[in-house]
């Protein structure tokens, strides 16, 4: 919809033709990376649902990029359970233990962080607007794929950081999730509780 009259993307195309386009794109946001438009030419709204949907990339067991879908749902019944007052977190008639949160959490930080050093760098390199740069960095850090044009014109310092962005994407959110796993202990006493005030 938010392409729909662009004569530079889906405006062009006919009524028929639009909405299977743009089924298509949003499925190769997902680590894809094919393009049958120009995505320099999409709006900046376009863009970043494009940037919402790579960063979040494809399910936890497929080869696709981004934090995974299951670490957003898990997010979100955080969300849903602490709104409804619960202690748990419930999802089809079986409780989420809150070391899954934890590490749904660390990951989506670690994702956030990582795209937010990187945009950074490659603004202060480049001086080009923020939305073309970011989505060529959540692309690599998504290994989607897609791009706006921006990525072949980078110095060479920018492609070291895109790079970077890449490995560490792909590399970086396995190793971390796989390492926080493996690294749970048994701990035989309890803190004193503080409660610092969030919100």
């Amino acid at each position: 919809m938010l392409e729909w009259n662009n004569a530079n993307t889906l405006g062009g195309q006919s009524i028929m033709s639009r909405p299977l386009t743009a089924t298509f794109l949003s499925t190769m946001t997902r680590s894809g990376g094919f393009a049958t438009i120009d995505i320099n030419e999409l709006n900046g709204s376009s863009l970043l649902v494009f940037d919402m949907l790579m960063f979040v990339g494809g399910g936890s067991a497929s080869t696709a990029g981004g934090i995974k879908v299951t670490t957003l749902a898990v997010l979100f019944l955080a969300a849903l359970a602490e709104a409804r007052g619960d202690n748990d977190m419930h999802a089809f008639d079986r409780r989420i233990p809150t070391d899954v949160l934890r590490l749904a959490v660390s990951v989506t930080l670690w994702g956030a962080t990582i795209v937010a050093i990187s945009t950074v760098a490659i603004l202060q390199i480049t001086k080009e607007p923020l939305d073309r740069v970011l989505f060529d960095v959540i692309s690599a850090f998504a290994t989607c794929g897609l791009s706006t044009g921006l990525t072949e014109s980078l110095p060479d310092s920018g492609k070291y950081i895109l790079a970077a962005t890449m490995w560490a994407g792909r590399v970086g959110t396995v190793t971390l999730a796989a390492a926080l796993a493996a690294s749970q202990r048994r701990q035989l006493f309890t803190r004193a509780e503080e409660r610092p005030i969030v919100g």
